[in-house]
């Protein structure tokens, strides 16, 4: 029983999510992220080998990632109507990093990306907001066209850049705030799930008690 459970279950991390002066372009390229700014690979714990590199950094406007899939060997496959499904990813965050509450409040933040099934010919990149399951109270109303998305999609893989402007992150307020939650999961029709924490079966759609804490530092 003990050794199906999610080892990263038993753990509180603590991440840093360092600072960035200057946003950067976003044009599906993750070759201009700096190696500092590369989220730890938690899976490792399980000892599995992450499929996907995961860039992420903040400043006063807003926080901002890339999620770089390699080693794909076909085109990824996205459906915006059942976004769930296929490829994608999922990005929470919460800019209070209530650590002790089961339920999500309005600072918790559940943002789906798609790389591709945008747009009037289905080929552009789609982000979405969702609301998290049980959650005390949505966050106030975003303007989810305000956050900036570009992807690119290669022979071997995809990468999939976003920028969250503070406008669509309610409480955001990093010099007051520093801590806060954060939480993902890349989604593969060819190589299953890589999530930050726990998997699907422990509720991270739920519950952001199971969230990381990204420490924002300079």
């Amino acid at each position: 029983m003990l050794e199906s459970l999610c080892r990263r279950a038993l753990f509180q991390f603590e991440i840093p999510i360092r600072y960035l002066a200057r946003p950067p372009r976003l044009d599906g390229d993750a070759s201009k992220w700096p190696r500092s700014h590369l989220a730890p690979p938690l899976v490792e714990l399980e000892g599995h080998s992450p499929f996907a590199d995961v860039y992420w950094g903040w400043n006063e406007d807003g926080f901002y990632a890339a999620f770089d899939v390699a080693g794909r060997t076909t085109r990824p496959q996205c459906d915006p109507q059942h976004w769930w499904k296929k490829n994608g990813v999922r990005l929470c965050l919460d800019t209070r990093d209530a650590r002790d509450i089961k339920r999500a409040t309005r600072f918790c933040h559940f943002f789906y990306l798609l790389p591709t099934g945008g747009g009037r010919r289905g080929d552009e990149p789609v982000i979405g907001l969702h609301r998290m399951s049980r959650a005390k109270e949505p966050p106030p109303p975003v303007d989810v066209s305000q956050a900036r998305v570009a992807a690119h999609i290669g022979r071997s893989g995809y990468c999939i850049e976003v920028a969250l402007p503070a406008t669509c992150l309610h409480g955001w307020d990093p010099a007051e705030h520093p801590r806060i939650g954060v939480f993902y999961k890349v989604k593969d029709t060819q190589f299953g799930g890589q999530h930050l924490t726990v998997d699907d079966e422990l509720g991270w759609n739920s519950d952001p008690s199971t969230w990381a804490t990204g420490v924002l530092v300079r």
